[in-house]
């Protein structure tokens, strides 16, 4: 059984604050290690319950945040970037399963900590056939176009319910919660550690009856952008529709297809 984990940042325990999320940061260094040993948690509750093989993907920013010397000796690292499916890379038909680590909530959720779809300045809303959604709606179709299921989210308060409503009753951690976009209540890392531990090993044992999230194709995205200079840039794509002066769209009957234009409409813009 081989496990995909994708872990981001702004999630994980005790990170409020861009100095904890940016490699200038002041605080950077230590919230990459707790980023490090939180993925390890779950990387253990993997390997408890019955996984043989995990893979982490690295998922924020430049995606080199994951200390290698510090991760879990049985995992591999997927790190730098750019990489093809980004924060999915690894994904593929021999995955079972995928954890989402670390995640926050789309861009505009009310006490989401650092709360933002993809690209925080450039991205304002992302919808997929009229459904609106964020990072973890995003990465979850990506497993879903190979037929794989999400089982764990951890993150704020606020990722979980998202989470919950989107992909049904999955295993959730909430390792803190959030006061504004740039506080939030948290638990000690080592709590946070043991309720994601047990988490994972309950959501591989629970594979066969979590189904994976899907649409039916094709696939429109509309991407609403921060700035209409963005829009001028989207636009030069082939098969990019402007539909307002910020709002662009694009659609096919793959939604990988579809994601990797949305990539692009990110450079270009």
């Amino acid at each position: 059984m081989k496990i995909l984990i994708s872990a981001d940042m702004e999630g994980i325990t005790g990170v409020v604050a861009s100095d904890h999320v940016s490699r200038d940061g002041k605080d950077y260094e230590r919230a990459r290690l707790w980023m490090t040993h939180e993925v390890n948690a779950a990387i253990r509750g993997a390997f408890a319950g019955g996984a043989a093989e995990v893979i982490v993907n690295d998922s924020h920013a430049s995606m080199k945040n994951i200390l290698v010397d510090e991760l879990h000796p049985d995992a591999q690292l997927i790190t730098g970037s750019p990489k093809p499916l980004s924060m999915m890379e690894g994904m593929d038909e021999t995955v079972n399963a995928v954890f989402f680590v670390g995640y926050h909530a789309r861009k505009g959720t009310a006490f989401g900590v650092l709360d933002h779809t993809y690209s925080g300045t450039d991205v304002v809303r992302y919808l997929v056939n009229d459904v609106e959604l964020g990072e973890t709606g995003q990465n979850a179709l990506i497993a879903g176009a190979f037929g794989v299921p999400v089982v764990l989210v951890t993150g704020d308060t606020r990722v979980t319910v998202e989470a919950r409503e989107l992909l049904g009753n999955i295993e959730t951690v909430a390792v803190k919660d959030g006061i504004s976009r740039y506080a939030a209540k948290t638990l000690h890392p080592s709590k946070a550690h043991a309720l994601i531990e047990e988490a994972a090993m309950k959501a591989v044992q629970r594979i066969g009856e979590i189904k994976p999230l899907t649409m039916v194709g094709p696939y429109s995205l509309e991407i609403e952008l921060a700035q209409s200079s963005m829009a001028d840039m989207a636009e030069l794509i082939p098969g990019v529709e402007r539909i307002a002066a910020r709002v662009v769209r694009f659609t096919h009957a793959d939604y990988i297809t579809a994601y990797k234009c949305f990539r692009a409409i990110i450079a270009m813009s």
